[in-house]
């Protein structure tokens, strides 16, 4: 029998963060568009990882393209908030972001979307990527993006790309290593970590958690030494008494022989079972450490044990050589400023900090995490449309964390939020270079820019800008004024006050709370509460994400009284302001 040929004019191999993301916007662009997935949620590092917890881009001014339309999406969805966890802004059950996407998915008629399929072979013809071959099918198109969580097409298309690290000489990178040593030979990749979700049983009996034939307690001992059990419970605490488990410190990181991801499917599957067996270890020694009222969660993951991820959350993967590398300095702090230089063809943006998982070490990086709104967040930077882009092999666009950058600064282009900002970059460069007629490395750029900017369903923004926000009615002139202008970007990341928003249009819901004002240092605020009486006295952190609100902060007067609106978050202890009243002395 011979396998049938499916023809489109783009295909997204692998449904993850970044490949999700790029065929929903390919498809919304018009272009005829086929996404396999591995597996039968969308949404890899967002669902299938189970990552439910994502970093980075949660100021509200970053909050934008998909990624904004997805958090607006959980908003409506989740009762209860997203505010659950210490360690992001927003924390959700995992199921409800893979319905997301799988009806953003289903909404479009021109978007074919098969599961449960691998890539076996890629196909070129005169140096350019035609096809890629399944076990039961042929998938052909004009523009193929590889999504895929390690970076497969690159492999199995002997397309240049990079595994591990970079010594200094290469880039110059101040963080990188002189010579190789025994770190970057024990891993030379980051450690992936198989998240697991526990279930707070209350008063009833967990059932037991099994441990692993390879059980070893001493690898978990005083993983949370330093927090208190509750804390560490609540570092990734979702609703409904779930608590996502992705602990570096002696935890479910696991980067053991980690070289065999890409050595063959033999040495690939032993470490992805040593994975699983590691995490499943770690919640054993949990639920042995703080009792029965904690056990695997029940009916999370649509496969069994419904308790454990779909997948190993990877951190790093292969990553393709480009028509440009992303390197360190690309994403650090320009002198005396906030914001790391613009790219010209920027077409995504991030900002969480430069963050690398070895499992017993920490590695030491230059700073670019800032203080912004009462508490840290990261130098915020962009992402070059040349790093999706092989250097010689046509017909084909990147867009996970196999783009083109360096070790070093995977470490902060790698999270979820500006993984999916990279993902709608590469639908949309796609579906525009088949309207074209013509390979991705010819796209005039700013229109790919301006196509980004002027989207009709979720705008995405290519220039950060801390106090211009998306709902603003000069959001849009304001981010073509400094692409038109890149000498004029301002190293405090703050445009001109005319495109300032100080109005509060939030439709969140919040409480009013009225109490006393503590400066402790610079963008370190405490609030003492005196209404509602249900929290008086109480001592809670401010923060904001919105950013008239983070300069009214600098300006308020050690201890006075102001009222506030905004929200708890009980694992964070802290108060997230929306608006903020000053009560007169």
């Amino acid at each position: 029998m011979i396998n049938p040929t499916y023809t489109a004019d783009v295909l997204i191999v692998g449904g993850g963060t970044g490949g999700s993301a790029a065929a929903i916007q390919a498809a919304r662009r018009g272009a005829k568009t086929i996404l396999v997935s591995e597996f039968p949620w969308l949404g890899g590092m967002l669902t299938s990882a189970g990552v439910s917890a994502p970093d980075g881009n949660e100021l509200a001014a970053f909050q934008t393209g998909l990624w904004g339309a997805f958090l607006q999406e959980l908003r409506q969805r989740q009762l209860g908030g997203l505010d659950n966890s210490w360690v992001s802004f927003f924390s959700y059950d995992p199921r409800l972001g893979a319905e997301i996407f799988a009806d953003w998915v289903h909404n479009l008629s021109n978007l074919h979307w098969i599961s449960g399929r691998v890539p076996l072979e890629v196909f070129q013809r005169e140096n350019c990527v035609t096809g890629v071959r399944f076990a039961d099918f042929v998938a052909e198109a004009k523009i193929i993006i590889d999504g895929t969580e390690l970076g497969d097409l690159l492999a199995l298309g002997e397309i240049p790309y990079r595994w591990g690290w970079e010594l200094q000489s290469e880039w110059r990178e101040p963080s990188a290593p002189v010579a190789f040593n025994s770190l970057s030979e024990r891993y030379p990749v980051q450690a992936p970590t198989w998240v697991a979700i526990i279930q707070d049983f209350g008063e009833a009996i967990a059932p037991e958690i099994s441990p692993a034939p390879n059980y070893n307690p001493s690898l978990f001992v005083g993983a949370w030494d330093d927090y208190g059990a509750e804390q560490f419970l609540n570092y990734g605490r979702l609703p409904e008494g779930l608590f996502m488990i992705n602990w570096p410190i002696c935890g479910n990181d696991y980067g053991e022989g980690v070289a065999r991801l890409i050595e063959s499917e033999a040495s690939k599957g032993e470490f992805i079972q040593e994975c699983r067996w590691h995490s499943q270890n770690f919640v054993h020694f949990i639920q042995n450490q703080l009792g029965r009222r904690y056990g695997l969660a029940e009916g999370v993951f649509p496969h069994a044990p419904t308790a454990f991820a779909l997948h190993p959350y990877y951190r790093e993967s292969r990553r393709l050589v480009g028509l440009t590398t992303v390197r360190e300095q690309d994403i650090l702090p320009m002198p005396e400023g906030r914001v790391a230089s613009i790219y010209p063809d920027t077409i995504a943006i991030g900002n969480y900090a430069n963050d690398h998982h070895y499992p017993g070490f920490t590695l030491p990086l230059q700073p670019k995490s800032i203080r912004w709104g009462g508490r840290w967040t990261g130098t915020p930077f962009t992402i070059p449309y040349r790093c999706l882009i092989p250097a010689a092999t046509d017909g084909l666009l990147v867009c996970e964390k196999n783009i083109s950058v360096s070790h070093i600064a995977n470490g902060a282009t790698r999270l979820q939020p500006v993984v999916m900002g990279i993902g709608q970059a590469a639908g949309m460069a796609a579906a525009m270079c088949v309207e074209l007629g013509i390979q991705p490395r010819d796209l005039p750029v700013r229109g790919l820019q301006e196509a980004l900017l002027q989207d009709l369903q979720a705008p995405a923004a290519i220039i950060p800008l801390f106090n211009s926000l998306p709902n603003h009615t000069e959001w849009l002139k304001c981010q073509i004024y400094y692409l038109n202008c890149l000498q004029a970007y301002p190293p405090s990341g703050n445009c001109p006050s005319s495109y300032l928003d100080k109005s509060d249009r939030s439709k969140w819901e919040s409480e009013s709370f009225t109490g006393i004002f503590h400066r402790l240092n610079q963008q370190d605020y405490k609030f003492t509460i005196a209404t509602p009486t249900a929290y008086q006295g109480q001592v809670w952190q401010l923060v904001t994400l919105r950013s008239h609100i983070d300069e009214q902060l600098q300006t308020i007067v050690h201890e006075q009284v102001i009222t506030v609106r905004g929200r708890l978050n009980h694992s964070g202890h802290w108060l997230l302001v929306e608006n903020i009243g000053i009560s007169p002395k």
